[in-house]
């Protein structure tokens, strides 16, 4: 192998160690909202239905839950925006999670 080849194999694994660094707060922000979320309450989705076809009609269903170990630890919501935007960005949230567009909960 040449020293000429060698800068170049390293470019994939900057590549790969770049997407680990840190984010920014804003982004951090928008993406921290739902781990509040999920500490506040649980997410839960129903979707029922009737379909026909060459079998006849049949109905079907699902039922999803989304449950955060925040949530069953009983923490509080805007301890954990806060945690996750520290963590993701390496900085303290700019806005409270009460002043976040979009937060719909209750602090």
């Amino acid at each position: 192998m040449s020293m000429q080849a060698t800068p170049w194999a390293v470019v994939p694994l900057l590549a790969v160690l770049s997407a680990c660094g840190p984010i920014r707060v804003d982004q951090a922000e928008r993406v921290c909202l739902r781990d509040a979320d999920l500490a506040r309450a649980p997410r839960t989705d129903v979707t029922v239905g009737i379909g026909t076809g060459s079998g006849g009609t049949q109905g079907f269903g699902r039922i999803g839950m989304q449950i955060s170990g925040d949530y069953l630890a009983g923490r509080d919501p805007a301890q954990v925006f806060d945690r996750c935007v520290m963590r993701r960005s390496g900085q303290m949230p700019q806005r409270a999670l009460a002043d976040q567009p979009g937060w719909r909960g209750r602090i």
